[in-house]
């Protein structure tokens, strides 16, 4: 296979008393999705799941089709996302528990740690001046809550389904930036893992090519990547997975157009709809850096969050299953000259339809974008 390519996966399908409690008995993802509706000529809303139709993630058959959907395209497995607040706090664990628990679908699998708050803004639509409604708080109490977070998931670590790198259990990081010492964090786990006969953990986090973007360093935009990458990659994490969408925008529109859009969507959300066409933004997705060896980039078969934030949403517009196959095969140049443990790709994702990121197929596509990346991975290097 010419890359090792890791979906993103959302476990949120399925009531949740915290969901219920905010936005009414039964919500999941799929109340947004069901109700979207499109913003401008041809834009491609509501985006109604086909095969699966609007599934429940408790029920087992669910989720062995999801896996079998995945391996025939040659995804390598999913990366749940893992929510641990602090003080032992989860939600939404119910989906993964039950994978490791029964030990089916046999589909390899690791965790991502989601480590940010959840409020009521996730959801909202249409409010720029709300005010959030925390629901969770992500806190981060010291080393004996980072013991027992690690206790949690060494059950899934140490099994035969989990995907490892150079042997080592692999662990996405959501915004390492928010962790008070990521160092110490990473050496803790480390040691951890060590004492518990594990060879390590390779640690993976996400995280945006650019920083908070200002007057000063918007003519510097094709310099500030690599400084940002050397700083996190030397507090110990292994590889970076890395977030190119801000800077492709920039690059798509021009820095001057991009800074007044997001002014305009901060302060006036819904004035003016933040879109781009999808293979524009392709063309700028991939950066030098993504060549690097521990630099893992990231693939996009689509983006468009208008269920979630109706017009304040980023939307790209116009995927099609053809242009994904050419932005699978950008991404796969970047790593396929790679020993093959280090061949991966972050795929953004299975099943954020809420986001409208999704590989599992709709009523439009079929299962277009499947065989898209399945036809790309086996793909002859020339």
């Amino acid at each position: 296979m010419r890359a090792r390519v890791i979906a993103y996966y959302l476990p949120q399908y399925h009531p949740v008393p915290e969901n219920d409690k905010f936005w009414g008995p039964g919500f999941t993802e799929w109340t947004n999705v069901a109700k979207a509706k499109p913003l401008f000529k041809g834009h491609y809303q509501p985006q109604i799941p086909a095969d699966l139709g609007f599934y429940d993630l408790r029920l087992s058959e669910v989720r062995e089709a999801q896996a079998k959907l995945a391996a025939d395209c040659g995804i390598e497995g999913f990366c749940y996302w893992h929510y641990w607040f602090g003080n032992g706090k989860k939600v939404l664990d119910m989906p993964f528990n039950e994978v490791l628990k029964s030990g089916s679908p046999d589909f390899p699998f690791c965790l991502g740690w989601a480590n940010h708050s959840w409020t009521t803004r996730s959801w909202e639509k249409g409010k720029s001046f709300s005010s959030d409604s925390m629901i969770f708080e992500q806190l981060y109490p010291g080393d004996q809550d980072y013991i027992d977070h690690f206790f949690d998931v060494l059950p899934a670590f140490k099994d035969k389904r989990y995907i490892t790198v150079d042997g080592k259990p692999l662990f996405v990081i959501f915004q390492p930036d928010d962790i008070p010492d990521s160092k110490h964090f990473i050496d803790l786990w480390t040691n951890l893992a060590i004492q518990n006969n594990l060879k390590g953990i390779y640690f993976v986090c996400k995280y945006d090519a650019l920083p908070v973007m200002n007057t000063k360093n918007l003519k510097k935009i094709d310099t500030l990547t690599k400084p940002r990458y050397e700083r996190i990659l030397s507090q110990g994490y292994d590889g970076i997975n890395s977030v190119t969408l801000k800077y492709a925008e920039f690059k798509a529109t021009g820095v001057l157009h991009k800074a007044v859009h997001s002014f305009l969507r901060k302060y006036f959300g819904g004035i003016v709809l933040d879109r781009y066409k999808y293979d524009t933004i392709m063309n700028h997705f991939i950066m030098p850096e993504d060549f690097e060896e521990s630099i893992y980039p990231q693939l996009i078969p689509k983006r468009d969050r208008s269920p979630r934030s109706g017009r304040k949403a980023m939307i790209y517009y116009g995927s099609t299953p053809e242009k994904f196959k050419s932005a699978a095969e950008n991404a796969i140049k970047c790593v396929e000259g790679r020993d093959k443990e280090h061949r991966l790709i972050f795929l953004n994702a299975w099943n954020e339809w809420g986001e409208g990121a999704y590989m599992e197929p709709d009523l439009k596509f079929g299962h277009g974008y499947l065989e898209a990346l399945k036809e790309i991975l086996k793909k002859k290097k020339k």
